[in-house]
């Protein structure tokens, strides 16, 4: 491994969590918020032959040791689109941003295929994304000193980080997955990919353009995002070329499950919208009961479709994820007596 540093339908929110005990604790900047400039960097490394790139955003305000959050995405947005994005006469709409100013170390990477990483003839399938997230990995590492970070994934790049997690437990200190789908049993969204096998299954990758992009923020709810997203993720991300990998929309309807739950040890919070078609209430539920962890919690958000964190509703988001990351550490008591005062 080589890396180079380039310095309801109601407006309700149902919440099901099991809040028994937590194996992570936060610094106090992460839950106050932290002033100061943010600095980004960019890093690459290589998995195998192919070049990834990875990315790292975080407040220069003299903390050294800030909890590690690494954001993971999905099927058709590289990192800095999904992660990073800025939308004119607007503001906090770059999840990085909004957690590196929460006091979080924020980092992501383009897997295979996309945005800045190589362009290959494969697939980027799920199992290659945890690959990439094993070579990035050795950047964290190399960097920071630390071997474990926070995971967020969203829709295919929730099936990324889960996978990963199950793969490698040892660097994943808490999950958090949105737009998630397990069996995929009873999906709209993917019972329409399913139409398209044949198509998919031809190429390595598929054409994306503005309209493409447009329909992504109104196949589950039209009223769920600004009216303007499609036209603003489509100028940031068709920069990158016209095509992106065919294989997570391959796996999604042809391979699942792709992640078993019971090997997932960690504190895990399910974020599920209002509107999306991408998996069932029942399938997701399914999912949250085999979670051996008591430390879990399934959230649904109303007034949020898919790719919730670009939503007008965003702040909702940003506030159930932020509880979830800041929870006070878990205490047990000695002997049923509560710890000395000191």
């Amino acid at each position: 491994m080589k890396f180079a540093l380039h310095t309801g339908r109601n407006g309700w929110l149902l919440t099901i969590a099991l809040l028994l005990g937590v194996t992570f604790a936060l610094g106090a900047n992460a839950a106050a918020g932290t002033g100061g400039k943010i600095v980004a960097e960019e890093y690459w490394t290589h998995k195998g032959s192919v070049k990834l790139w990875v990315y790292r955003k975080q407040v220069d305000d003299g903390v050294k040791d800030k909890p590690l959050l690494f954001l993971v995405h999905g099927s058709s947005y590289s990192s800095k689109t999904m992660y990073d994005l800025t939308v004119p006469d607007r503001v906090d709409y770059s999840f990085m941003d909004h957690f590196a100013r929460l006091g979080f170390d924020v980092w992501t990477m383009d897997h295979e295929g996309y945005g800045h990483s190589d362009r290959t003839s494969g697939l980027s399938d799920i199992q290659s994304g945890v690959e990439d997230l094993t070579a990035a990995m050795g950047v964290v590492k190399k960097v920071t000193g630390k071997s474990k970070a926070v995971f967020f994934g969203q829709s295919s790049g929730a099936l990324r980080a889960a996978r990963f997690t199950n793969a490698h437990p040892e660097n994943v200190e808490k999950l958090a997955i949105d737009a998630f789908v397990w069996t995929g049993k009873g999906a709209p969204t993917l019972a329409d990919r399913a139409k398209r096998l044949p198509e998919l299954l031809k190429s390595n990758v598929r054409k994306v353009d503005a309209k493409f992009y447009s329909t992504v923020f109104t196949r589950d709810h039209p009223g769920a995002a600004e009216p303007m997203m499609g036209d603003v993720v489509a100028e940031a991300e068709l920069k990158y070329g016209d095509t992106v990998p065919n294989g997570t929309y391959i796996d999604m309807v042809t391979k699942l499950p792709l992640v078993d739950p019971e090997k997932i040890p960690c504190p895990v919070l399910i974020l599920r919208s209002e509107h999306d078609g991408i998996a069932t209430d029942e399938d997701l539920m399914g999912f949250f009961a085999k979670l051996p962890n008591p430390d879990k919690q399934m959230t649904k958000i109303a007034g949020l479709a898919h790719t919730a964190f670009l939503g007008v509703n965003r702040e909702r988001f940003w506030h159930v994820l932020q509880a979830f990351l800041t929870m006070p550490a878990r205490v047990d008591l000695a002997g049923g007596m509560a710890p000395a005062a000191h």
